[in-house]
């Protein structure tokens, strides 16, 4: 198994590769892989320097599927689309009272610009700001391309999503995403991304892959796009989480 970690090592450095090879010396090593990642937990650094092909999005999937039997992106756009209309209903509930500030900006962007990419949005950035006493501002952050630099805009992540914007203002989310980077360990290991909704999945793919553990301050969000969103072992959700899925569920059109 070493020496097939060595070929994909080297098939890595090369300028084009045979994607093929790099897959079945992934499928090959997979055991040893998982054995490493989940027993010995290594930083991502070292993650990145044994496995230079694990955190390129095609593995990413493929991986995500070896461990769950499922593919990443369309189990998670699927089950994500289907509770749309329903959250955003339940948000706009949640903000009459005049509390909820922050989720009332979030619904104010679709009124300018209400495409299913945005909805999706809006209902991935709220979901935390409706759970009370979530923050996400250690997890979800957006950043300017003309104004922080990446190390200030990543500063204390150790596991989120960095959204960068090139609009001179913007309102509770740009209106242009221009790129997404999943940020480990204050360590960008995937970008290049341009739509919310996927990055989030590739951000949950991420998170099989390392083996990592939802952060603290977001930690029913991520349980419910797992338990709810995704269905990967729904009945093993919180009692929290469960309780969110049976309101949403039962809201009424």
């Amino acid at each position: 198994m070493e020496e097939k970690r060595k070929m994909m090592e080297a098939e890595m450095l090369k300028r084009d590769l045979d994607h093929q090879l790099i897959e079945d010396l992934m499928v090959a090593t997979f055991s040893q892989r998982r054995k490493e990642i989940i027993g010995d937990q290594p930083l991502i650094t070292e993650v990145i320097s044994r496995w230079p092909a694990l955190l390129h999005e095609r593995q990413i999937r493929a991986e995500f599927k070896r461990i769950v039997t499922t593919d990443l992106v369309e189990t998670f756009l699927d089950g994500l689309d289907g509770l749309v209309p329903r959250l955003l209903e339940l948000y706009k509930a949640a903000t009459k009272s005049g509390k909820k500030q922050s989720l009332k900006d979030i619904l104010d962007c679709l009124q300018k610009d209400d495409t299913n990419e945005r909805r999706r949005t809006a209902a991935l950035l709220g979901l935390p700001h409706y759970i009370s006493g979530e923050d996400p501002s250690a997890v979800i952050r957006m950043c300017n391309a003309h104004g922080e630099t990446l190390d200030e805009a990543m500063k204390g992540m150790q596991l989120g999503l960095l959204i960068g914007y090139e609009d001179a203002e913007r309102d509770a989310f740009p209106k242009e995403v221009f790129n997404i980077a999943v940020v480990v360990e204050e360590k960008i290991v995937l970008h290049n991304i341009k739509d919310v909704a996927w990055s989030y999945a590739m951000l949950m793919g991420v998170i099989y892959c390392v083996n990592l553990e939802y952060p603290e301050a977001m930690k029913y969000s991520f349980e419910f796009l797992q338990r709810v969103v995704m269905k990967i072992k729904p009945d093993q959700a919180s009692a929290r989480v469960h309780g969110l899925r049976n309101r949403i569920l039962r809201y009424k059109l």
